[in-house]
């Protein structure tokens, strides 16, 4: 399908085209009530619970009030909503400004202001300079003689730079009293969101121009969003409008992501589910049972058989279902939500993440998944700009066979370099005007005269600086003309056609009339296996090709320099070609890379240069401290093999030989690649434990052979790749699985997103982290997504579920933020279930001496504050929770491990939280019972006692689960206590409220106070004893850790110390009673009652000693050697 836009015309253009008038909104005041409870029933679980609370409905069913579980129903709903409609509202601001914004349109050939949103497709429309572009238009005129503009981009891409935007030919010259009365057609695609891709054709009506198409690329097109810059003024035609735009259709939720916290929580949820489903049964049988033998010889439970209806045997079970649906607590995924937020602003906060450099703090744009970063097993991440500073600096180069620069390491001040150029050497001055004329870089005068250069591309800059260093300086780019200054003289040229970069061609060309000559010539750049590949087969390249490897073996990113001389017959008729393929509408990009390919061939290559691009600070460092923690890397880049092991090398990605070994995957057929594909995993095989999937054992073996002291990677490059993943993808899957470190080079984007898929099929945790806007794709695709705000833009930040200005501050987002944030939520997720379990088994156990008939002990109010309140407010300050210091989760980040496991929330721990809610609720019930048997009490004093006791475990629960005391924590935990008794007091003070009189009575018997200090003793001394037996005699390495942290404390020394006693543990010297028991006794420890229990078992395996996780030596503790199980 075609749209065809009228210019200046709206009779002939369609009214089908919608106007300017934006909405981001999500809801309308008449569908937000149904769209907003639409949305939030869609969850099985809210469903779940509102089928429950109809059910209580039931007076005849119902054991408690309806406003149980209406009332926490209807508050969490509220809440969503009220979120949802805060947000919406703003959303609704932020459109109804942009809609209303004044601007100038055309009508009817004068000039009249109007509001955005009342623009129509076809509408002339003019711009002043710092104006916003309010629709996406195609340039007609500007201000300036050459046809351009500037703007910014950087609501669309992110990129600061100022780029440059040409009025298409047939415009160019056209004066502001034209441009009034000018007509056309523009005949482009439908609306889509390719934001680099604008595929369209002109054709100007008489008496402006000929019937003659002129194609249209981007770059005639002012965006939406974008804002014209040094430019005093441009018009343009729209052709998009409202949500139509480009901007408008790229906008939209992200697919969510699911942690594998959150995919846990619901395995257990739907466990539990399935439980309660086989509880209810059990019961409702049992409790008719008990109605037809024993209810009817008691004749004060008023149960008549002969006249119950046909639905009766469904009344009881149906009781048992309302009083066991608390299993599942409504609450949990609000308090998740919660403290989820509150973890994405300590990122935000987090001083020690903010780059002063560039102003830049981290940003978590995903607030639902930081729990995933302490659980990340594989970083797959970009290299340029991510790994390095992308400042682009010339060093070196080779002209001729001749090389420059590598005596004193920088060609520019090489005199042989210079003294070539003055002497006009021709090869030399060719590969230099290469540098000066094959790029888009646009040439800009400031106040003073300064000549400065606005470039979309760091390496082009980086070249057109370095020309002009060489006397050869870009001064004027105007339209197609274009003026250099060479050692004083001026050289112009005529720009005929230019075939750009693509990621799939690897290479760029510039077509242009030397018009004092009046001849063509082609000039090209690229990457050196394209250029090489499309040079005169006479030619010699051996020389310049030595020159390249060696440029990359020392980390310097190179580019080939080629050149053509054309005959005017020969550009003639490949320029009709190259004409008809640039004004298609569909697949103009494949064809224009066609025709491309026609004549860029039998080049004369010139020489190659060499560009250095930095390391950033710290990112070996970072590496290291990761590959610690058990993190994988896997580096994927666009660079040439040898740049890219070169940058591996300096970073620590890869290590030296004899400590590593790099082995290549590489071939240019199918049958070459399997051959090395099935080499390089014999080796892998030989040197690594068996793949994950195939481990079965319950401890964490070490490795003992010698091979695995080496670090081993594979390095392999695009076209490998793709013959790899199409003909080979289960032996490359293999290969991932056993792989560590992984270096894919000359990768397009779609084949990183490819990578990333990869490694998560092989249920690897996976983080990607990229800058530019080739990096969006692997970003989106990973389970975590980083992006670096660097010089390439905000493609990639913005992409991200987290921002951060440099690589480094990944150190500390993984070990510190991801890792807090994994032990909190596993924490207060088991919590939550713990104290609904607890409830829900008292209830049960209450149902034994009340004639399995499903009545509730406890009144409608307490149930409802009690999932509300009384066990909400102190654990939600477990986000101040910290088990170690900072330090020493940095100077240890081997304790990572514990996280990547899933130690701290698996069915082994849940099994543990479940077997303390039986064990406190059999605690709670029986005690209240034995205590309150001789007492002449109601039914709703023992309720209150029960709960009581049920509040008072609590307030010694949530303190033992924690590590470490604040005055906040402190505040929620006893003020909660508090809080308690002042509400119940005065809600018994309430003749209506079922509770009068009630706490006066139970507070003034010693009997109460003696049943909850016993359910206090009996519940939490067990627990505190197998938690104390725990540290002491078995501790895991954690608990190594906190007790030097206590011992440097109450030393006053300082945390760091804890390191040195820590190896002394490991030489089996520990000063204290933390004898490890032996790899026998740890096999079959199972530790029912704690919620940490790392030390008996990883989701890989077990451990051998208490301190493995924290080696010695990090060459004798690979990750192979870690086993991969996760049935646990």
């Amino acid at each position: 399908m075609k749209r065809f836009v009228y210019v200046n015309d709206s009779d002939l253009t369609p009214s089908i085209y919608c106007n300017n008038r934006i909405s981001n909104t999500k809801y309308t005041l008449f569908n937000f009530i149904p769209k907003n409870l639409w949305e939030q029933f869609s969850r099985f679980m809210n469903k779940y619970f509102l089928l429950i609370a109809c059910l209580q409905l039931w007076p005849l069913i119902t054991p408690v009030s309806p406003a149980s579980t209406w009332g926490p129903l209807i508050l969490i709903f509220s809440v969503s909503a009220t979120k949802e409609a805060w947000d919406d509202h703003g959303r609704y601001l932020l459109d109804k400004q942009a809609n209303e914004r004044s601007v100038w349109v055309l009508k009817k050939g004068i000039k009249t202001r109007t509001q955005a949103q009342d623009i129509q497709v076809g509408d002339i429309l003019w711009l002043r300079d710092q104006d916003e572009v309010p629709c996406d238009m195609v340039l007609l005129g500007t201000s300036e003689p050459g046809g351009i503009c500037y703007v910014e981009t950087a609501a669309m891409d992110g990129e600061t730079d100022l780029k440059t935007r040409v009025v298409p030919p047939p415009c160019i010259g056209l004066t502001s009293d034209l441009l009034h009365k000018i007509k056309g057609v523009i005949e482009c695609p439908q609306p889509d969101k390719d934001i680099r891709r604008f595929d369209a054709n002109l054709r100007l009506f008489p008496p402006f121009i000929d019937n003659d198409f002129c194609s249209l690329t981007i770059n005639n097109t002012l965006l939406q969003s974008c804002y014209l810059r040094n430019t005093e003024w441009a018009c343009g035609v729209a052709v998009y409008t409202g949500n139509e735009t480009k901007l408008g259709l790229s906008k939209g939720l992200p697919e969510p992501k699911l942690t594998a916290v959150d995919h846990m929580i619901d395995t257990l949820t739907g466990a539990i589910f399935v439980f309660q489903i086989v509880v209810v049964v059990i019961l409702g049988v049992a409790g008719n049972m008990w109605r037809l033998s024993e209810g009817q010889k008691m004749w004060y439970v008023k149960y008549n058989l002969t006249s119950s209806p046909w639905y009766e045997f469904l009344v009881i079970p149906l009781r048992f279902e309302l009083l066991c649906s608390i299993m599942i607590p409504i609450s949990i995924k609000v308090s998740l939500d919660l403290v989820k937020s509150v973890y994405s602003k300590f990122i935000d906060w987090d001083l020690q993440m903010y780059d002063e450099s560039t102003d830049t703090p981290a940003v978590a744009t995903n607030t639902a998944i930081s729990e995933d970063l302490g659980q990340v097993e594989y970083i797959l991440t970009d290299k340029t700009g991510t790994l390095t500073e992308n400042i682009m600096v010339f060093k070196r180069c080779c002209i001729n066979r001749v090389c420059y620069g590598d005596a004193t390491g920088d060609a520019l001040t090489d005199t042989q370099l210079t003294r070539a150029l003055h002497d006009h050497v021709p090869e030399v001055v060719k590969f230099v005007k290469v540098m000066a004329i094959c790029n888009t870089v646009v040439p800009a005068r400031s106040g003073n005269g300064t000549l400065s250069y606005k470039a979309q591309s760091q390496d082009e800059e980086a070249l057109v600086q370095a020309a002009s260093r060489l006397h050869m300086k870009l001064i004027n780019r105007t339209g197609s003309r274009l003026e250099l200054d060479f050692l004083g003289d001026s050289l112009h040229y005529e720009i005929l056609d230019v075939l750009e970069f693509t990621s799939d061609r690897k290479r760029m060309s510039v077509i242009v009339r030397e018009l004092k000559s009046r001849k063509i010539k082609m000039l090209t750049k690229g990457a050196d296996e394209t250029i090489l590949s499309i040079v005169h087969p006479e030619q010699q390249c051996r020389v310049i090709s030595e020159a390249v490897e060696h440029y990359s073996q020392v980390g310097l990113r190179t580019m080939c320099v080629a050149w053509r001389d054309l005959d005017d017959e020969e550009y003639s008729r490949w320029s009709v070609k190259f004409k008809e393929a640039n004004s298609s509408v569909t697949e103009r990009e494949w064809k224009v890379a066609e025709v491309c390919q026609l004549i860029e061939t039998n080049l004369e290559l010139l020489g190659a240069t060499a560009i250095e691009d930095k390391l950033q600070e710290g990112v070996p460092e970072t590496i290291q401290t990761l590959r610690k923690a058990g993190i994988n890397f896997w580096m994927l880049t666009g660079d040439k093999q040898s740049t890219a092991i070169q940058i591996a090398l300096s970073c620590n990605f890869v290590l030296p030989e004899p400590e590593g070994q790099l082995l290549h995957v590489q071939g240019r057929t199918q049958q070459e690649v399997q051959i090395s594909l099935e080499r390089v995993l014999r080796t892998l095989r030989i040197s690594s434990t068996e793949p994950k999937v195939n481990v079965q054992q319950d401890e964490i073996e070490m490795a003992t052979c010698d091979v695995l002291k080496h670090d081993i990677a594979f390095v392999i490059d695009g076209w490998a790749l793709e013959l790899a993943l199409h003909y080979n993808k289960e032996a490359f899957e293999e290969l991932a699985m056993l792989s560590k470190t992984a270096i894919c080079c000359r990768v397009t984007p779609s084949q990183k997103a490819q990578l990333v898929q990869l490694v998560k099929n092989c249920d690897y945790r996976t983080l990607a982290i990229g800058d530019g806007g080739n990096d969006v794709k692997m970003i989106q695709e990973a389970h975590v997504g980083v992006g670096i705000s660097g010089r390439e833009g905000l493609q990639a930040a913005r992409a991200a579920d987290f921002s951060l200005g440099k690589f480094r501050f990944l150190e500390r987002l993984i070990l510190i933020h991801g890792r807090y944030s994994y032990n909190r939520t596993a924490f207060l997720s088991q919590y939550s279930v713990y104290k609904s379990l607890l409830i829900c088994f008292i209830q049960i156990f209450f149902s034994f001496v009340s004639g399995v008939s499903g009545t509730s002990l406890f009144n409608s109010f307490s149930l409802m504050a009690y999932n509300v309140v009384y066990t909400s407010i102190p654990v939600m300050t477990v986000v101040q929770d910290k088990d170690l210091k900072e330090e020493t989760v940095l100077q240890n980040p081997q304790i990572l491990y514990f996280c990547q496991a899933g130690r701290l929330i698996n069915p082994s721990t849940f099994a543990g939280w479940f077997g303390r809610s039986l064990y406190h609720a059999a605690v709670v019930f029986l005690i209240t019972i034995h205590v309150y048997a001789n007492e002449k009490s109601e039914m709703e004093e023992m309720a209150m006692v029960a709960f009581s006791g049920c509040i008072w475990l609590q307030a010694f629960v949530v303190p033992l689960e924690m590590n470490a005391f604040t005055s906040v924590q402190i505040i929620g935990i006893v003020g909660n206590l508090i809080m308690f008794y002042l509400v119940n007091f005065a809600v018994s003070m309430l003749k209506w409220g079922g509770m009068y009189t009630i706490m006066d009575r139970i507070c003034s018997q010693p009997a109460y106070w003696l049943a909850v200090t016993l359910i206090v003793v009996v519940g939490m001394g067990p627990v505190f004893a197998l938690k104390y037996f725990r540290f002491v005699y078995r501790p895991n390495a954690i608990n190594v850790l906190q007790h030097f942290e206590h011992m440097a404390a109450s030393a006053n020394a300082n945390p760091a110390s804890v390191e040195s006693p820590l190896r002394s543990f490991e030489k089996g010297s520990m000063p204290l009673s933390l004898n490890s028991p032996s790899k026998a006794e740890l096999g079959s420890v199972y530790e029912p009652l704690l919620c940490d229990s790392p030390s008996s078992s990883l989701k890989r395996g077990g451990l051998n000693h208490s301190t493995d996780f924290i080696p010695s030596s990090p060459s004798k503790f690979t990750l192979s050697a870690y086993a991969r199980s996760k049935n646990n």
